[in-house]
């Protein structure tokens, strides 16, 4: 038993320098982490003494009018503050079980993928959670989240900002398509190469929107296309495929129905389907939100069943 409850002190102790090292690394001064931690200026500088003494290393070069780290001080605070980080996630997670999620909660998504499969989810996810304020905005523009105070995005894509936190939902296919008329009039492309020569209805949002590229048993391979039409919008482009405008690429979530009645049919299948995931996408791992951490785990059940 007395050996436990030295294991026990040691830890605590531990936990406590860390803290008061945060601290003072997080406010700047010895003076503003005594106020934050609430005690004297002197037990803090005591404490980081010790515990430096403790790891036989500086960590903080001291001057009259600044601290600065030293390299293994950088080392240890990056470490100790992920340690922390974790153990309020740790804690916010068991208290999860008590709590109710509260609160407005705001969420981005694309248009289409908004209003064809998501709309649908809403209400139980609101019957689920009562005390929530939910406001959706569907744009399929590229939202800052932090900028522009959204709680989570929707978006369909490849992650591509290591700044923000990815959690996949499920999976799309995204394909080349074009109404039958269409094909009959102008001829169904065989290789990537003809769709230089064919009316294409591009979506502007898409990356390099005029050059469209492939995976290939050769490799990647890229074509400069000719848009008739452009639309920020899925919807929009089906309706101009479904009129005999061209040959878009949309997600199979938007145009699947088309394709097995036949008022869509899919192009260069071999070459041009490719797999999209769709996320959940928020700023931070750390301190995640009850009500985004609950929308989140809907969604995925939710979509991953669709």
């Amino acid at each position: 038993m007395d050996c436990l409850v030295l294991i026990d002190n040691g830890a605590m102790d531990r936990f406590r320098e860390m803290q008061s090292f945060v601290a003072v690394v997080d406010t700047g001064s010895f003076v503003a982490a005594s106020d934050l931690l609430r005690i004297s200026k002197a037990a803090v500088s005591r404490v980081v003494m010790q515990l430096e003494a403790r790891l036989g290393a500086r960590l903080l070069q001291r001057t009259t009018r600044r601290l600065s780290l030293t390299e293994a001080g950088q080392a240890y605070y990056t470490r100790s503050k992920q340690i922390l980080a974790d153990l309020d996630e740790t804690e916010a997670m068991v208290g999860d079980a008590t709590l109710q999620a509260s609160g407005r909660l705001r969420v981005n998504a694309p248009l289409s993928f908004g209003v064809n499969r998501l709309a649908g989810l809403w209400p139980e996810f609101m019957a689920r959670h009562p005390n929530l304020e939910l406001e959706i905005d569907l744009a399929d523009r590229i939202v800052d989240l932090v900028e522009e105070g959204y709680d989570m995005a929707i978006r369909i894509t490849r992650p591509r900002d290591s700044s923000l936190i990815y959690r996949p939902l499920a999976k799309t296919r995204v394909l080349l398509c074009a109404a039958p008329d269409y094909l009959a009039r102008r001829g169904t492309p065989s290789r990537i190469a003809d769709l230089a020569r064919h009316d294409i209805i591009a979506y502007t949002y898409a990356p390099a929107s005029d050059t469209w590229r492939f995976d290939t048993p050769t490799g990647e391979q890229g074509v400069t296309v000719r848009p008739r039409l452009r639309a920020n919008n899925g919807d929009t482009c089906r309706a101009a495929a479904l009129a005999g405008l061209g040959i878009t690429q949309q997600p199979g979530f938007l145009v699947d129905e088309d394709l097995a009645s036949g008022r869509l049919v899919e192009v260069l299948s071999e070459h041009c389907s490719r797999e999209m995931g769709i996320y959940a996408v928020y700023p931070s791992r750390k301190h995640l939100s009850l009500k985004v951490r609950a929308l989140a785990d809907y969604l995925a059940g939710m979509l991953a069943a669709d």
